[in-house]
This record gives structure tokens, sequence and C-alpha cells, in this order.
């Protein structure tokens, strides 16, 4: 099995091969393909920045005399 990645756009409800894609695709032969979907995760990137702003905050109230372990 080989495999083909590009970036596309869902359009009337359909997946759109990119013009310069589909000399990679045999349309002669019936044969299975598979289709895998990934969809940007926009809740996962604001997650991060959530938690990496929080930590920052967190962190702001310590100063290094208060740490436990010396130099």
């Amino acid at each position: 099995m080989k495999a083909v990645e590009f970036k596309t756009k869902i359009k009337d409800n359909q997946i759109k091969i990119p013009k310069k894609m589909l000399s990679k695709f045999d349309f002669n032969h019936n044969e299975n393909i598979r289709v895998i979907v990934l969809l940007d995760d926009q809740d996962t990137i604001d997650e991060q920045i959530f938690k990496e702003a929080t930590k920052k905050q967190f962190l702001k109230g310590y100063a290094d005399s208060d740490s436990i372990y010396g130099n």
C-alpha cells in the first residue's frame, strides 16, 4: 500500500483532490483505498496556550529563595 498526503478543504460535503495530486491515483482500476481524515484540532492548540500561560503565572509567585534545595 502506498500513501498519498495532501491538504484540502471540504466543499459541498465532498473532499476535493487537488489537481496536482490526480496523477498519483490510477482511476482505471477498481481497487480498494483507505481514507484517513485528520482535522486541525483548534481546542488542543488553545489548551496548550492556556497551560503555558497558567504555568508562567503560577511560577511568578515563587522566588529562587523559596527553593528547599541549596546550591
